[in-house]
């Protein structure tokens, strides 16, 4: 067994290259994944063993993106093998990238985030005050679902422009609110604040809950957007707390914004990640001038 390597691979990319805990999850699984598929576990396997063993990945009805994880997790933990003197070869240096198709992003028209808006908007009572200030947020920023779930109270009490994001990797970054964010999060907050009982201490989030971190969860925002988009004649397949961040990319880009800043608002650090809405909004606007141009019509 390579637990104790594994643990110590893991220690040095959450210190030295600040991987953050989801990754070294995924990579530890991935790195559990590849000991047990190996007959003689990542220490002592052969080129041929891993080799063996990656080609079961595809097999086993594991994605490209997954797969390529994976590639990823055991190439890094050879080299840094290799580093530590624990191995004097890579036998993962001849493993092929699996080839990965462009996924486009889901995003929504503008006409149906209007729509999503309007039904959230005209609920009454603490919930819907807390859903559409969930909803405007996550459209005028662009926020990261666990970046907005994360929210602290104090970051909007005086009615910010601008909010102050730790993203990925501990980096920070400014994100915009507009004009009917900052409304919602206003309303939320009065509506927050008087349903707190008296002399109870306040929670420190925006959005407070009883779960096990103090604040509403993905799965719970989630939920309710599934909600709301079947209220709005909306697939609620086709609705998600991330594809609200989609729906600020693309509509940022289709309105001409520059994708060096769109890359900037979302936090992206390669600019490459971005570049895939650049697809989705060309793909809308050549269907918009295929439906509404004259000369593109058939007779």
């Amino acid at each position: 067994m390579s637990a104790a390597q594994i643990e110590a691979f893991l220690e040095m990319m959450a210190v030295e290259r600040d991987a953050s805990p989801h990754t070294l999850a995924a990579y530890g699984r991935d790195l559990a994944d590849a000991d047990a598929g190996t007959a003689s576990g990542l220490m002592q396997a052969s080129e041929a063993e891993i080799e063996t063993w990656y080609a079961t990945l595809a097999s086993r009805g594991l994605s490209a993106a997954t797969q390529a994880r994976r590639r990823s997790a055991v190439r890094q933990f050879y080299r840094f093998a290799l580093g530590e003197s624990w191995r004097i070869d890579d036998p993962s240096r001849r493993l092929d990238a699996p080839k990965q198709g462009r996924s486009l992003p889901k995003v929504l028209s503008r006409e149906e985030i209007e729509r999503l808006l309007g039904v959230v908007a005209a609920r009454d009572g603490h919930a819907g005050l807390r859903l559409i200030a969930l909803l405007e947020l996550a459209y005028a920023s662009g926020l990261r679902v666990s970046e907005l779930l994360a929210l602290r109270v104090e970051a909007v009490r005086r009615d910010p422009a601008w909010l102050i994001v730790r993203g990925k990797g501990g980096k920070e970054r400014l994100v915009p609110l507009n004009g009917s964010a900052r409304d919602a999060v206003k309303a939320w907050l009065v509506a927050r604040d008087a349903a707190r009982p008296p002399k109870a201490p306040d929670s420190p989030w925006l959005f407070p809950s009883s779960s096990a971190k103090g604040h509403l969860t993905p799965r719970r925002f989630a939920q309710l957007l599934d909600q709301a988009a079947i209220e709005a004649g909306i697939d609620p397949a086709r609705v998600s707390p991330h594809v609200l961040r989609h729906a600020f990319a693309t509509h940022l880009l289709e309105g001409g914004a520059d994708l060096r800043v769109v890359q900037t608002l979302l936090g992206h650090a390669d600019i490459g990640t971005t570049q895939i809405y650049t697809h989705v909004a060309t793909d809308r606007l050549t269907q918009v001038v295929t439906q509404h141009h004259p000369l593109a019509r058939d007779d």
